[in-house]
């Protein structure tokens, strides 16, 4: 069960009474592409109140129930089968943003299941239209070195997307891809021959630095890390928090019973001309039109990796389920078995899990 999270109980499909975890943030999903291949069956399942998960680690089953959920984060390659779902959210008062990996590594063949680079631009502007700027967040992740692709060439690729993504985007999130300390990526590159390198300390703050030096001539992004060790402050770039209760605030502030299960204290601070630059608490985050945000509690996530910075949620995938086969993947430990949960899947669209 998930640390932090209510319990209640269900009635399953088969009439029989079962504990579950009642999240009030929901991660769809760290561990496969529920936007891009399982948006019917979430929407599906939110609309049932509950849903099965499988504990990748041990196999048992247990029960997420949807009772008193608040807030989703989507995690996405593809989330355009999203967009005509959001509206059932906002009808149930369920607040959400998109973490939108974007990158492009079609020459190298790295993503052959994802939709043409155009597409997915097209799509994440759509996804801003829908639900604001701030609400789609570009990812490029992770960085990957290879025999014929170093820091330049992917800098040449982040100039390509960021300069079509702007006005679209306020901010990026990226990473180093590390193969060693993942089996399942080392063997799936590997497998498909793919001439990968180990990222260099060196190397991360050379291309930090590129990123940085973009960024302060052209982008004028906010830049952030997603669960890396190295400390890249004097670049600008911070440690992200991916499930982020300061952005949470940004979008939902006056949804009360959120605010309270995050600990944040939202207020308003009036300026005028007399008062000039009114005091503000040491701490307070600005989330925009005069409000702010004051944490009272740490709502660090202690079950995700030691350098991730996520609040608490309950993430609802399933790992060996994403078809989009990256060659990197952590999630997947072969495209075979991928292939035969999604097939699996189709033939009973219904079921109370993915797999």
């Amino acid at each position: 069960m998930t640390k932090g999270a209510d319990r209640t109980t269900i009635v399953n499909e088969a009439g029989m009474r079962a504990e579950a975890v009642a999240p009030v943030i929901v991660s769809a999903s760290r561990s496969t592409d529920i936007p891009a291949f399982y948006a019917d069956w979430f929407f599906d399942r939110l609309e049932k109140g509950y849903s099965a998960w499988i504990n990748p680690f041990c196999g048992t089953r247990s029960y997420v129930s949807y009772d008193k959920t608040r807030f989703i984060v989507f995690w996405s390659k593809n989330p355009l089968p999203l967009i005509p779902y959001l509206c059932r959210l906002k009808d149930k008062g369920i607040g959400c943003y998109i973490q939108y990996t974007l990158n492009d590594y079609e020459a190298e063949g790295l993503e052959r299941g994802v939709p043409a680079l155009g597409n997915r631009i097209d799509t994440f502007k759509r996804l801003v239209d829908v639900l604001g700027k701030g609400a789609v967040v570009w990812r490029f992740d992770p960085l990957v070195l290879t025999d014929s692709m170093g820091p330049y060439q992917l800098m040449e690729k982040l100039n390509g997307i960021a300069r079509r993504l702007e006005g679209y985007t306020e901010k990026l999130v990226f990473s180093y891809a590390d193969i060693a300390q993942y089996r399942k990526v080392r063997y799936n590159l590997e497998r498909n021959d793919i001439k990968y390198r180990e990222w260099t300390e060196a190397e991360m703050l050379e291309m930090a630095q590129l990123i940085a030096v973009a960024n302060s001539s052209d982008w004028k992004l906010n830049l952030a890390t997603c669960g890396e060790r190295i400390n890249l402050e004097k670049f600008g770039i911070e440690h992200n928090q991916c499930v982020d209760d300061a952005l949470i605030a940004r979008l939902c502030y006056g949804d009360k019973i959120l605010m309270d299960y995050l600990g944040m204290n939202i207020f308003r601070v009036e300026h005028t001309l007399f008062d000039g630059n009114a005091e503000i608490p040491v701490g307070a985050i600005d989330i925009g039109n005069g409000m702010y945000a004051l944490r009272t509690q740490n709502n660090h996530d202690k079950g995700q990796r030691e350098f991730c910075g996520c609040v608490r949620s309950k993430d609802i995938g399933a790992y060996n389920t994403c078809p989009h086969l990256c060659e990197y993947c952590y999630a997947n430990s072969s495209s075979n078995s991928a292939l035969a949960n999604w097939s699996r899947y189709k033939s009973n669209p219904g079921s109370e899990s993915i797999i």
